[in-house]
């Protein structure tokens, strides 16, 4: 599943679903690389 992540207050990134943590983040794998982020709310 993609999912998209806030990084900082204007940087998104949009990758694989990986994991959830205990804070509420989620992981993103983008390529090689595993980001970690506040998850994007779908439009109403």
């Amino acid at each position: 599943m993609i999912r998209t992540i806030l990084l900082g207050s204007c940087v998104s990134v949009q990758g694989a679903f990986v994991a959830r943590r205990p804070d509420g983040r989620i992981v993103v794998k983008v390529g090689d690389r595993l980001f970690t982020g506040k998850p994007v709310n779908k439009a109403a």
